[in-house]
């Protein structure tokens, strides 16, 4: 699809970047149309999870208390990240976490993005939704982890495999090259902040 991206999902503590913080991450990168790596970790949010994100996500407030802060993941996501595009389904939501919670850290985050509910979209314009879970409905995609960060970005890669074998490798690299947003950039943009990051 792109020469190098990372398929990201987050879990997060509600749907504002501002207030709400990250419960989870899970990112595969992709080098080439190959598996280079594949990460995922609870997220310890500092604040409680509310009763509906519990329910939703089946991650708790015991299943965070020992996880890592942000800060302490920082480098291993930025390692990912590095010189990939950021691609998630509802790239906005993702991205908006990621910004928020680097920006506390004064930290720039420079990324290119790719959202798949728009690729979804381009390539299945004859649909109205294109949610997760109505891609899997219309494909017939199943998963056992939904709502969990890992699972759904599985689900994610299954659904591009799928797209690939529908319309062909170049269609789907052409209308995910023309739907990244962001500037190209150099590799490691944000490197130097790293010895800057508090210590927890």
């Amino acid at each position: 699809m792109l020469p190098c991206y990372v398929v990201l999902d987050l879990e997060t503590t509600g749907g504002s970047p501002q207030r709400d913080r990250i419960t989870e991450i899970a990112a595969v990168r992709m080098e080439g149309g190959q598996e280079a790596a594949r990460w995922s970790t609870l997220v310890n949010p500092g604040t409680p999870i509310p009763f509906f994100i519990r329910n939703l996500t089946g991650i708790s407030n015991q299943m965070v208390h020992d996880a890592p802060t942000f800060s302490n993941v920082v480098p291993r996501l930025l390692e990912l990240l590095d010189g990939a595009v950021l691609v998630a389904h509802n790239a906005p939501f993702d991205h908006g976490f990621l910004l928020g919670e680097f920006a506390r850290l004064q930290i720039d985050l420079r990324v290119r993005t790719l959202c798949t509910v728009r690729l979804s979209r381009a390539l299945y314009p004859q649909h109205r939704s294109h949610s997760l879970d109505a891609i899997m409905r219309r494909h017939g995609m199943s998963s056992s982890a939904r709502h969990r960060a890992m699972g759904d970005v599985d689900v994610v890669l299954e659904w591009l495999n799928i797209a690939r074998l529908e319309h062909g490798v170049e269609q789907v690299r052409r209308h995910a090259g023309r739907l990244v947003k962001g500037i190209s950039l150099p590799p490691s943009p944000m490197k130097t902040a790293l010895d800057e990051l508090p210590v927890d």
